[in-house]
């Protein structure tokens, strides 16, 4: 008897780690659903190091002097909620946006499932997103993130010594910043006044980091939640006049 414990113990031990991986067939099924009903922009797909494609949605703007590269949170797809209200809107203010599919777990997965296991992943299809950019003449795009993404565009830079942003525009993040070392361009850090307790407890810390690099600053949205929610125009025109005032 003992011995089939054991060996129950070590199946479900060999499982966990397998439950928590990346849940591609869900990836799958929003990419089914999304690339048929795409309305502005276009599907694209890129590729991660290891040659694995995931989804990305591009909106060429003629004449666009500037490209954005949009990265979602938790547990949604690059055209759900804010994330795709906003690469619109930028598209629509002159800039070129791709918004690509960030690494998720299953629906009922917490941010405590994503980290640090799909975090290298994650660092690779941002750098992935940035290089696909530079091929279609964009160089130094603007990253821009929202919540779990703006954790996992931390991370991005925290692993990317030369990152290729011209901007950092981080929406959301909660807790706060680690290790900014590598980041040498302007960021703009954005909460709602009634944002998440995790993004609000520790806005006065991020802002003490800010301080040291140039031209970054913090903003405070107001009477928005974590998702901006009918105050999208409040945040469409701050990011706007953030992006035109870069150098």
């Amino acid at each position: 008897m003992s011995r089939v414990l054991t060996i129950v113990a070590l199946v479900l031990l060999l499982a966990a780690p397998l439950a928590r991986a990346q849940d591609y067939a869900r990836e799958k099924r929003w990419a089914d659903e999304v690339v048929p009903n795409v309305v502005v922009g276009d599907a694209v797909w890129l590729k991660e190091k290891q040659g694995r494609e995931f989804l990305g949605l591009y909106t060429a703007v003629k004449g666009a002097k500037r490209a954005v590269l949009l990265v979602h949170g938790l547990g949604v797809h690059p055209d759900l909620g804010l994330i795709g209200i906003l690469r619109v809107a930028l598209s629509d203010m002159g800039y070129a946006t791709l918004s690509i599919q960030m690494p998720v777990q299953a629906a009922d997965a917490k941010a405590a499932d994503y980290y640090p296991k799909l975090f290298p992943q994650a660092i690779d299809r941002i750098g992935a997103g940035a290089a696909w950019l530079a091929g279609k003449g964009y160089a130094h795009p603007v990253l821009l993130s929202h919540s779990m993404g703006s954790w996992m565009s931390e991370s991005y830079f925290a692993a990317t010594p030369e990152a290729p942003f011209a901007a950092w525009v981080c929406l959301g993040r909660g807790g706060p910043f680690g290790e900014l070392e590598n980041v040498h361009v302007p960021v703009l850090d954005v909460r709602g006044a009634n944002d998440l307790p995790a993004v609000l407890r520790r806005s006065d810390e991020r802002g003490q980091i800010l301080h040291l690099i140039p031209r970054s600053k913090q903003i405070v949205i107001s009477a928005a939640d974590h998702f901006y929610t009918g105050h999208e125009q409040a945040l469409e025109d701050a990011i706007h006049d953030f992006i035109e005032g870069l150098p």
